[in-house]
Formats: structure tokens, sequence, C-alpha cells
């Protein structure tokens, strides 16, 4: 159901269909990172099984940091939460993803690893190949869908903020880094990539050709959402894919856009993707509330707003994952 209280427009069948003459369901590519982009697929997995996720390559904390510094590889750590996610809900499943997720304790050299790292990165060595590694792990895992890099490289994240120095308020400095960007207390105002002009993984550019649906978030919008549209390849597939494009919102602003409205959320990505263009924009109802400018933001990159109640009932800013499938369910028409 959209904003205006009809039923969704304009149904796109999927390119294949079954042989009993019924389509498919549709082939739907998720972009994101960490948290957010486990959140989108967990549901996402429930209403299709025809499922990519396209995953930010940017991190530079924490295991996945001393990975990418000690062997020169991707960072593995957000690739290991999508897969994580794609686990199914059986019981070997659910081991799985629990094993992937593991972080040893300790001091020792093993200390804060995460057993998926390290088995990604292991396979990048063994196989030379970062696709052919991730599909590999998916394979052992049972994963119920993909997981692609969006760039062959892995990148940096440089954040131009305001108020970095408290005598200062006004002064425009910078900072690089996924983590010390994500943990700033400065405004960010915007971010690019460096290098700037990074190889896009090729599978995932023939992903986002091939499907009917793309969503971008939720997650931390500028480290995990905006760094996709900021990949010259990857976003001239965005916008040139005759899929349609849905934007889910985040529940609440929080980290790096703390005290951002939803409306601004949609302009910043406005501001640094101004060609892109949107068929819907799922939003919390509790976080569109008493927006006025969220309505207008959304249709001027022309789109449709859909607000629903999606956040768990314990009072946490967590989406629950029956209720998000079911919004994205009821927006692709499945």
């Amino acid at each position: 159901m959209n904003a205006t209280g009809q039923g969704w427009p304009g149904r796109r069948t999927s390119r294949s269909a079954a042989s009993w003459g019924r389509p498919t369901l549709p082939a739907v590519v998720a972009f994101g990172g960490g948290h957010g982009l486990s959140a989108s697929l967990s549901a996402l997995r429930r209403i299709t099984d025809r499922l990519t996720a396209i995953v930010t390559v940017a991190d530079d904390g924490g295991s996945s940091g001393r990975l990418r510094r000690e062997l020169h590889c991707l960072p593995p750590g957000d690739l290991r939460m999508a897969l994580a996610a794609l686990c199914g809900d059986d019981e070997s499943g659910r081991t799985w993803a629990d094993v992937l997720q593991y972080r040893f304790p300790g001091n020792g050299d093993l200390a804060g690893h995460a057993i998926g790292n390290l088995l990604i990165a292991g396979l990048w060595e063994r196989l030379g190949d970062p696709v052919a590694g991730l599909d590999m792990v998916a394979r052992l895992l049972g994963a119920e869908g993909r997981v692609l890099p969006m760039a062959a490289v892995p990148l940096e994240i440089e954040a131009e903020v305001i108020g970095l120095d408290p005598l200062s308020p006004d002064e425009i400095s910078h900072i690089r880094g996924q983590a010390q960007v994500a943990k700033t207390t400065a405004e960010v105002r915007a971010v690019n990539l460096v290098p700037g002009d990074p190889p896009a993984c090729p599978e995932s550019l023939q992903a986002v050709h091939e499907a009917d649906w793309i969503v971008l978030g939720p997650g931390s919008w500028f480290t995990s959402v905006i760094p996709h549209l900021l990949v010259p390849e990857l976003a001239e597939a965005i916008h040139g894919t005759s899929a349609r494009r849905l934007l889910s919102l985040n529940l609440e602003p929080a980290g790096e856009t703390a005290g951002f409205s939803a409306a601004r959320h949609v302009e910043l990505l406005a501001e640094h993707a101004p060609h892109l263009r949107l068929d819907a924009v799922l939003a919390d109802q509790r976080f569109a509330a008493d927006d006025p400018h969220l309505a207008a933001w959304v249709r001027s990159l022309g789109a449709e707003l859909v607000v629903a109640d999606l956040a768990v009932r314990d009072g946490s800013a967590r989406h629950d994952q029956l209720r998000l499938a079911s919004a994205y369910a009821e927006i692709m028409d499945i």
C-alpha cells in the first residue's frame, strides 16, 4: 500500500517465468553494510529466493581492519554479516550464523577476530578471487542468496565535518577512515571515497542490470548507504538499470546522522547522487511522523512514500523482520 492508500501501481513482472506459466519471484539486489543490511537481508530472504547483497568494503576498524592491513585484502566483516543474515532459520542455519559471528576472547593474536572473517580471508588467500571465496562460503553455509563486494579493491571513506574543534565550531575539517567517521561527534556534511574512481566488482554490476528491484538501506547513512552511490560504475548501473528502486530509511536518527530528520536523510542522498531517481521510500511511522518535508523530498526523487509500522515491540531501534518483510512484499507486489 502506498502513501495515498492505493494499491502499488505498475507491477513489473520478473524476466523469467516458472515452467507452469506463473512468474518467478523478483530478483532483488540489496545494498548496504553492517547491521542495517543484515536486517534488510533477513527480511528479504523471506519473500524471494533470488537475492543478492552488494556490500561496502571500506571498513578499517577491528578485526576487518587488522586483516585488511596484514593481508592487503578486502575487509571481510560486513561481507560476513551479510552471509550470516542469509543463513536459514533451521538448526543448521542458525548454528552456522552463530559460528560465523563468534569472536575469539582474550588478549592473544586471535583476540577480537570473528571466525567468519578468518574463514573468508583464508579462502581469499587460497583461491586468489574474492567473489569465488564468498561463493564458496555461501555454499558451505547453505546461504539463501549471494554476497558480493561493491568494489574490487578496499576503499577509504573521507568525510567533511563541521565542529570537530570545539574552539572553532564553524570550521570545516576532514577526517578519514570508516571507523573514525562512524564515531565522530562532529556533524558530517558529506563523504567521498579514496580512491575516487575505484573499479566496481563486475559481478555486482551484472546483478544490478539483471535485477527487478534494488533496495538501498537501511544502515549507517554516510558509511554504509551513500558509499554505493560514489563508486562511478556502480552508480551508473544503479541509475541505468530497468529495475525499480526502493530506499529503506532507518528507524531513527543515530550515530553519524543523530538529530537528522527523515527528510534530511533523503536530502543527503540527493546531494551525493543528484541524478538518482527512486520508485518508493519506506519509512517507519514513528520516524516519518511530524516531518512536514519528507513527502516533498520523496516526490522530488520521483518516488512514492510508504509509511509502515516496522519496529520490534521491545522499544529498541531494531526492525522487526516479519514486519519489514511484509512491507517489502507489499511494495514489490509479491
